[in-house]
């Protein structure tokens, strides 16, 4: 019986309970006060600083920038060809200047009777475009610089000879189209 009295005394004082959480750091005051009358020193807990954590995301940060800066700061093959041999450099600007011009002449010649030797033409150029940036490469990697400054400069004219022969060969066939049309009468 006495079980029962108990139900009955929890089931009229249940809504007196008080259910909320007691706030943050309440233990650690009330045992700092049951210590302190009993005469115990205890250790405190150190606050969480939040120095830690930032002082953490500050050298990942300095890490991350000192990254990105050595990364910025590495050359372009171009950077490092002129350093190696500044004539290169200077000559490369004039025939990659050249080449542009004869290539944009021959983009402006297209047609319908040119279109086959104009695609293959702008094929063998892409294939002397790589032929030259891998010739780049072995001057970097300290390969025969002598023999690769010629191959260099070889490229660059072979690269116009064929620009301008192919525009001959173009000029030869609107000639060839221009004589036949005007000998054709009705």
């Amino acid at each position: 019986m006495e079980k029962e009295n108990l139900e009955k005394l929890f089931d009229k004082l249940h809504e007196s309970f008080d259910f909320e959480e007691p706030t943050q750091g309440h233990e650690d005051r009330f045992l700092g006060k049951l210590n302190a009358s009993k005469g115990i020193v205890g250790i405190q807990k150190r606050k969480k600083s939040i120095w830690k954590p930032l002082s953490i995301a500050a050298a990942a940060l300095v890490l991350i920038a000192l990254s990105i800066g050595k990364f910025n700061s590495q050359l372009t093959i171009e950077e490092q060809v002129a350093e190696i041999s500044p004539e290169v450099s200077n000559s490369q600007f004039y025939f990659a200047s050249l080449i542009e011009e004869q290539v944009k002449q021959l983009e402006s010649e297209t047609g319908p009777e040119t279109k086959q030797i104009v695609d293959d033409t702008m094929v063998q150029l892409k294939k002397l475009e790589s032929d030259y940036q891998q010739l780049e490469k072995d001057l970097i990697n300290g390969g025969n610089s002598k023999f690769l400054l010629s191959a260099m400069i070889t490229n660059f004219q072979t690269r116009i000879d064929l620009l301008q022969e192919v525009l001959n060969q173009i000029e030869t066939i609107k000639n060839y189209k221009n004589y036949n049309d005007e000998n054709f009468t009705i």
